[in-house]
């Protein structure tokens, strides 16, 4: 696929972008380098490759939820700098 100036200058201002003349013919040029080399990749034969979710070899730690301590209401409202009853007091954030 050829990235033309036109492109780079309709990306440009979809993104609400100036660019100079020079800024837009090296981005053409950069992207073009771009999609040469993933279509570079596009001829790889990967069919007996695993996906991977993550090059690294890493594993996602869990732990089962637990109570660790549970509060009581008045507890927790006495570090509150605003409260009524047994609800925070917030700021307005809609104005209506």
């Amino acid at each position: 696929m050829k990235i033309t100036e036109k492109d780079v200058q309709y990306i440009a201002d979809l993104s609400r972008l100036s660019l100079s003349k020079e800024e837009i013919h090296t981005y053409a040029g950069q992207l073009e380098q771009i999609l040469e080399f993933i279509d570079k990749l596009n001829e790889l034969n990967v069919d007996n490759v695993e996906p991977m979710s993550s090059v690294l070899n890493i594993k996602n730690v869990k732990r089962t939820d637990s109570i660790q301590k549970k509060y009581e209401t008045k507890e927790i409202l006495d570090n509150s700098p605003k409260k009524e009853n047994d609800f925070f007091i917030v700021p307005q954030v809609i104005k209506g």
